[in-house]
């Protein structure tokens, strides 16, 4: 028997609930990026509380469940499209497919999310779960999907932060440390000139002779200097200046693990793509007591590298415009992991295209402005690599969301932007 769901149905929070709540165990398989890490790190918290056990782990190239247990439930977030898994939490844009056997003895099928963030569909099954779940974790996930603290079905989440006080609008930039030169040199919701490099920023920042304790003024003057920064250079685009706003009039998180809600964002996007199980401890609000360092030193020390990389690589690369995409070529020593933040900054900050590119040989990442199911866009381009005959490797992969997408695959730059275009 089928009950296959139309392209937009979201699966309804108590559905989900219930077939999360009687399940014996529940297998988690998130994406690497930040809402997806959010996603699973709410869902997680609430299999907690309602003593079901679970296992999560995220992965920048494999979002399958291998082995599920038939008595399981098995959940695949924030991937399109999912492979190899009986439900998913899609953030923006795929279908949810939910489909009955009529077998009991298999994995129960569930689905949800058509449009919002996936953080924003976490947050109602663990209500529906009858726990109470971390908004400052769930604004997060909905600012690392690319949406705002107010918008994309957040108003809820917002809610439950204003009355539990977590939350404070103040002027200033979405950073996740106290060292606001620390933050606005490794923050990846801007791209500058003296983006990645420390120094630079604290001889921009020295120039403003600011006050040992920043009040309300020099939280706007930081802001003002990072707006130009990021805005009044020759190749920055008119998207820059509405990119922009994301990182600036930040929501603080005075109790928090970070200190704004931008920042605990930009921190979980970086540690998905190189500290994976890092993340996931940090979602899970664990803290690595008796190693040589907590959850949260570490995943800055990895947002730090993370941003490093990807704001050299967007500096040293090549680029090339095509009719709706704009490619770039990052020097050869480009990490893969930093990839997909390079790609968002390329579209939010230089392409003057609405879909953004990022390949180097053997990997590659994009971004669009509007939702074009961009995991299924590289997906398809990795297929038709392989149908030519390259990229036949079992590495080979492509997948994301409806404006992200991420491909590993055997073969050269040339080739992928080949068969990217044309899947496009």
């Amino acid at each position: 028997m089928s009950t296959a769901r139309s392209a937009g149905d979201d699966a309804p929070a108590a559905e989900i609930a219930a077939a999360l709540r009687d399940a014996p165990f529940v297998r988690v398989a998130a994406r690497a990026d930040g809402d997806s890490l959010a996603a699973s790190g709410i869902l997680a918290r609430a299999l907690r509380d309602v003593r079901v056990p679970f296992h999560v782990r995220a992965s920048p190239e494999d979002v399958s469940i291998p082995g599920g247990d038939a008595a399981g439930v098995d959940l695949v977030v924030g991937s399109s499209p999912a492979v190899g898994a009986d439900g998913r939490l899609d953030g923006d844009g795929s279908d949810g497919g939910d489909e009955d056997d009529g077998d009991d003895r298999g994995p129960k099928r569930v689905a949800a999310g058509a449009s919002r963030p996936a953080s924003v569909v976490a947050f109602e099954i663990a209500r529906e779960l009858g726990t109470d779940p971390d908004p400052a974790l769930g604004l997060a996930g909905v600012v690392a999907s690319g949406g705002t603290v107010d918008g994309d079905g957040s108003a809820p989440i917002l809610d439950a932060a204003d009355r539990a006080g977590v939350v404070e609008r103040r002027p200033g930039v979405a950073v996740p440390t106290a060292d606001v030169a620390d933050g606005v040199a490794h923050t990846t919701l801007v791209h500058a000139p003296v983006s990645g490099q420390p120094e630079r920023v604290r001889a921009a920042l020295a120039e403003l002779g600011l006050p040992a304790e920043l009040d309300e003024d020099a939280h706007r003057r930081i802001a003002s200097l990072v707006a130009v920064e990021a805005t009044a250079v020759e190749d920055a685009t008119p998207r820059a200046s509405e990119a922009i706003e994301r990182a600036l009039r930040p929501h603080a998180t005075p109790d928090g693990p970070f200190e704004t809600v931008g920042g605990y964002a930009d921190v979980l996007d970086a540690v998905a793509r190189e500290r994976p199980g890092v993340g996931v401890a940090l979602a899970l609000g664990h803290d690595a007591e008796g190693t040589n360092a907590s959850v949260r030193t570490a995943a800055l020390d990895a947002w730090r590298d993370h941003a490093r990389a990807a704001h050299a690589a967007l500096r040293g690369a090549t680029t090339a415009r095509y009719d709706g995409v704009f490619v770039a070529r990052p020097p050869a020593d480009a990490p893969p992991s930093a990839l997909g933040t390079v790609a968002r900054l390329l579209r939010d900050f230089r392409s003057p295209e609405p879909v953004a590119l990022v390949v180097v040989d053997g990997a590659a990442a994009a971004a669009s402005v509007e939702p074009l199911d961009l995991g299924a866009v590289v997906a398809t381009a990795v297929e038709r690599l392989a149908e030519s005959g390259v990229g036949t490797k079992p590495t080979a992969v492509g997948n994301g969301t409806a404006t992200r997408g991420d491909a590993r695959f055997d073969g050269t730059a040339e080739e992928f932007v080949a068969a990217f275009r044309e899947a496009l």
